[in-house]
């Protein structure tokens, strides 16, 4: 599974907001929060033109959901061929995502958390294990925990652990059988963004 490597305190550095939720990266936000490099301090005096402006909010939505770029404009593509709203679709789309779905459910204290979980194949979808961490989860599905004593003690650790969790309304979580079904597709108004999906359509229409 293609990854991305790179040093991520640099870009949350970059865009002065925690985009992959480790608790680390609040800390460090904390202690350095001026951007990278010799002239971090100085580049928020800049003149910043309207594509960099939509390159930028481009760059917080897919390292938001810790995605290459060849994966996120392939969400981007199916997300126009949609009928409706372009943004609105792609940020539907982002969320049912099954790394994103478990991350929501607080499976995973971080995306990759909850993403490595799937690929060691502690998941199951609708009693079917899931190896899969793009599988688009639809209305009535039920994920869960392979029935297996280490997966369940894994997992049940980090629910009980994990200080972010939220919640929405287009999700039911049930810790005490440690399941998620999912009530409804996820609407607009539902789906909290570090970016503003607008601007990244425009980036992606020039």
């Amino acid at each position: 599974m293609a990854k991305f490597t790179g040093p991520k305190g640099k870009i949350v550095r970059r865009f002065g907001v925690n985009l992959y939720g480790n608790p680390k990266f609040d800390q460090l936000l904390q202690r350095r929060n001026q951007k990278p490099g010799q002239h971090g301090s100085a580049q928020g005096h800049r003149r910043i033109s309207e594509y960099a402006l939509q390159l930028t909010e481009k760059q917080k939505l897919r390292h938001s959901y810790c995605l290459l770029e060849k994966q996120f404009r392939k969400i981007f593509k199916k997300a126009e061929q949609q009928k409706g709203v372009t943004g609105d679709n792609l940020l539907s789309l982002l969320e049912r995502r099954l790394d994103t779905l478990l991350f929501r459910s607080g499976f995973g204290c971080t995306m990759m958390q909850a993403r490595q979980l799937i690929n060691h194949g502690h998941i199951k979808v609708n009693d079917r294990c899931v190896d899969i961490a793009s599988f688009m989860v639809k209305t009535g599905d039920r994920i869960s925990v392979r029935d297996s004593e280490k997966s369940r003690v894994l997992i049940a650790r980090l629910l009980n652990d994990n200080l972010r969790f939220i919640g929405a309304q287009w999700f039911s979580v049930d810790k005490s059988t440690l399941t998620v079904v999912v009530n409804h597709l996820p609407q607009r108004n539902e789906i909290e963004s570090f970016a503003d999906e607008n601007m990244v359509i425009e980036f992606y229409s020039k």
